[in-house]
Formats: structure tokens, C-alpha cells, sequence
């Protein structure tokens, strides 16, 4: 969501940089709709002021004994109202299309993002570890979990269908250790461990821009909920309708919840394995800040999901999005890349976003500036990590000859000191 006055001050550098989003202009759209909205309000006003008046008058009519007088009043006053209701019942109108218009629109990228029309232009900025040379051929991870008869897709299509896994054995425990060594990494940086809701409304969703852009990939429940596709959305809504003392800030939290998405617009990709699947845990990390702290509790963010894949000695590399694959609230966005050696190249494990004062806004989650001035917070999510695809990259580089998997030195004491699965 946008501040109109920015838009009614900046039309077109609004227009610019939703160009580098690949929209066409849109501010005079918005404008134009904007002043039918201040035209209407303004002939409410006057008719507000004009019934006021007549109103106050009637009296005075009544006590002279002049009841004509009156009664023309009371006519004038009756009007009035029409007017009033006639015009708020169009201001409300209007508002609601410019408020469609508004939610519709993505957010704009700051200043230094690179420009791009897609994934082919992002920026690798780092790598990290040396990938591994294998003196055999990589197996994927799901040939390698089912071999072990512990990674079973077949009785999860039974009863759920595609993009569903069990598990069961050691890894199962390893998704429950890494899960464990992620929430314990992330609390001694400061992140409060949450358990939110799984089930949301969708004001929540609108809060922090699922709907009503992303509809298709959600997963309704019942008549007034959503499964949520992140806990990005429980955790960041925790501050919704609120206004912060400046002194908790910045408000820091982490989560390990399912996730659930229909992956509506990934038709064709990543069908089998635990690459992308409907339901997946996920440990997330929300920060909810002051403006002036967002872009270094960004990096901040950054450097928490980094050090996790250091602790378990994966290789990957850090990759910044470009304008044109940015996510719709994100202003600017950190992609940290593991990788997978059955695929021989960098697969995403985290998205870490800075989304501005854009889901703030739709939230109207504002924090104490000043006596007198509330400002909008600034919000960040990010993965920390995808439990699920740690998984698979600790399976398909850790895994030796015989089709066994070295446990993480960093997972040991988490797996009762069990040192290969076999």
C-alpha cells in the first residue's frame, strides 16, 4: 500500500519505478481517482456546514414565531442530509476503487536494486564453500531417501496426492534436528521464538500482501480462515493495528511452522522430490523496525540465515534480486542459493526481504516517533531456513557411495550422537 500524498508529490517517480517492475504508468489513474474522491468529500463538507447552520437557525425562527422561516429551514436542513448521504455513499464508492487500484499495485524497489526483467539478471554479490567433488555419480535426494526406506512419496500420493512426502527414521528426526539447531541459532541472535497461528483471516493475509494478489496459491479453510503460506504472515501480524513504543524496537522473531501453498504458478517445475511441495516447515525470521534501521537490520537478517548454512558447512552463494524478479511486497530482497550437487548448480533455500513501510500500511502497525507522531514501522521477513530444502541439500552433500549420509557435525548432538544414517 502507498501513501497518496507521496504519489500526489512524486507521480512520476512513482511511475518510473514502477516501470522497473514491468507496469505501465499508473499515477494518473490513481490521481484522477483521487480527486473525484476530495471533490465528493468537499461537496459533504459544505452540505455538512450548510445543515449546521440551517440547523441553528430553526431555533432562532422558532423562538420569533416565524414558523415559515422554519419550515424553510427544516426543507434546507432535509436536503442537506440528502446531499450527505447521497455523496458519502460516493466517496465510499470511490475510496474502495482506489483502494482495489492501491492493493493491486507492487511495491517500489529502492534506489540500488539492480534493474532486470528477470531471475537471468540477478546479482551475484558472494559465494561461500567449495562444492564437493564426488568421485561417483550424485544421487538426487529422493533416490537416496527412498533407498534408505526412509523418504516415502508413494504412500503420501495415497493419501494426499502429488507434492506430499513422508518420512520417517533418522530423517525424520534429521528434519526435526535441523529444525531444532535453527531455532536455537536464531534465538541467540536475538530472534524471540513464536508459536503464531496456523490459521489466519484474510485481513491477516491482506496485512502482508497474499491476498488479494496471491488468492491462487492459498489453501482455504472453512468459511473465514486460511492455512498460512508462511509464518511470515502469523509473525508480522502480531504487530497489526498497533502503535509501538520506539523503544522495543527493533522487535525481532523467529518461528518454525508448516507452510502450506497450492503452487499454482509452478506447473511443470520441481514435480517430484522435496524440492516444492504443498506442505513444508520452515523457520522464519521477522523483524519489525524503526525506518531509519531497516536496511541494516536487513543485512542483519542476512547474516543470521548465512551463518546456518556455515554451521552445517554447506556451499552457497548470495544472490540480489533485480527489479523485475523482486516479490510483490519487497522492496529489496537477498536470495541465499545452496548447493545441490544432483542438479550441479545453486537451488534458493532463503528469500530475505525488506518490505518498507508497505505491509505497515496495510496493517496500520506504527510505532511512538514523537509525542503527536506516529509513524509506520518499517517490516522484514526471511527464511532461516527452509527446513525442508536444508534437508535435501544435507542429503545430496553429505551423502557417500554406499548410498549412506554423514550427519553434520552441527547435528550430531541433535541426532543422539548418530553420526551416518543407513
Amino acid at each position: 500500500m502507498f501513501d497518496i500524498k507521496a504519489i500526489r508529490e512524486n507521480p512520476d517517480e512513482f511511475d518510473r519505478l514502477w516501470a522497473k517492475r514491468g507496469l505501465e504508468p499508473q499515477s494518473k489513474k490513481i490521481l484522477d481517482q483521487d480527486k473525484l474522491i476530495r471533490k465528493a468529500m468537499q461537496v459533504v463538507q459544505e452540505a455538512e456546514a450548510a445543515r449546521n447552520k440551517a440547523s441553528k437557525q430553526i431555533g432562532a425562527a422558532m423562538g420569533k414565531g416565524d414558523k415559515e422561516e422554519a419550515e424553510r429551514l427544516k426543507t434546507e436542513v432535509a436536503g442537506a442530509k440528502n446531499v450527505i448521504a447521497a455523496m458519502g455513499a460516493q466517496v465510499d464508492s470511490e475510496k474502495a476503487v482506489l483502494n482495489d487500484t492501491l492493493s493491486s499495485l507492487p511495491n517500489v524497489p529502492v534506489h540500488d536494486v539492480p534493474d532486470g526483467e528477470s531471475e537471468d539478471d540477478n546479482v551475484e554479490l558472494s559465494k561461500w564453500g567449495e562444492p564437493r567433488k564426488f568421485e561417483f555419480e550424485p544421487k538426487d535426494h529422493s533416490d537416496l531417501g527412498e533407498a534408505l526406506g526412509m523418504m516415502d512419496f508413494e504412500a503420501a500420493a495415497k493419501m494426499s496426492g502429488s507434492r506430499f512426502v513422508v518420512l520417517r527414521g533418522a530423517l525424520s528426526r534429521m528434519d526435526r534436528a535441523l529444525a531444532a539447531l535453527m531455532l536455537d541459532m536464531q534465538t541467540e541472535e536475538g530472534f524471540e521464538e513464536t508459536s503464531p497461528p496456523f490459521l489466519v483471516w484474510p485481513k491477516a493475509l491482506y496485512g502482508t500482501s497474499q491476498l488479494p494478489k496471491f488468492a491462487e496459491d492459498l489453501y482455504k479453510a472453512g468459511d473465514d480462515h486460511y492455512l498460512i503460506p508462511t509464518s511470515e504472515v502469523s509473525l508480522t501480524n502480531t504487530v497489526r493495528e498497533s502503535i509501538l513504543d520506539s523503544d522495543v524496537l527493533p522487535k525481532r522473531m523467529t518461528a518454525n511452522t508448516p507452510c502450506f501453498r497450492s503452487e499454482a504458478g509452478s506447473a511443470g517445475r520441481d514435480t517430484t522430490g522435496m524440492i516444492r511441495q504443498h506442505q513444508f516447515n520452515k523457520v522464519e525470521l521477522v523483524t519489525i523496525c524503526k525506518p531509519e534501521d531497516s536496511e541494516a537490520e536487513h543485512k542483519n537478517m542476512l547474516r543470521c540465515a548465512e551463518t546456518v548454512l556455515q554451521k552445517l558447512e554447506l556451499p552457497y552463494r548470495v544472490v540480489e534480486l533485480c527489479t523485475g524478479d523482486l516479490g510483490f511486497g519487497a522492496r529489496k530482497t537477498y536470495d541465499l542459493e545452496v548447493w545441490l550437487p544432483s542438479q550441479d548448480t545453486y537451488r534458493e533455500i532463503s528469500s530475505i526481504s525488506n518490505c518498507g513501510d508497505f505491509q505497515a500500511r496495510r496493517m496500520n502497525a506504527r510505532y511512538k516517533h514523537a509525542p503527536k507522531d506516529n509513524r509506520f514501522v518499517h517490516t522484514l521477513n526471511g527464511s532461516g531456513l527452509a527446513v525442508g530444502r536444508t534437508l535435501v541439500a544435507v542429503l545430496e552433500n553429505y551423502q557417500n557411495a554406499d548410498g549412506t549420509i554423514t550427519v553434520p557435525k552441527a547435528l550430531v548432538p541433535y541426532m543422539g550422537g548418530l553420526e551416518v544414517i543407513s
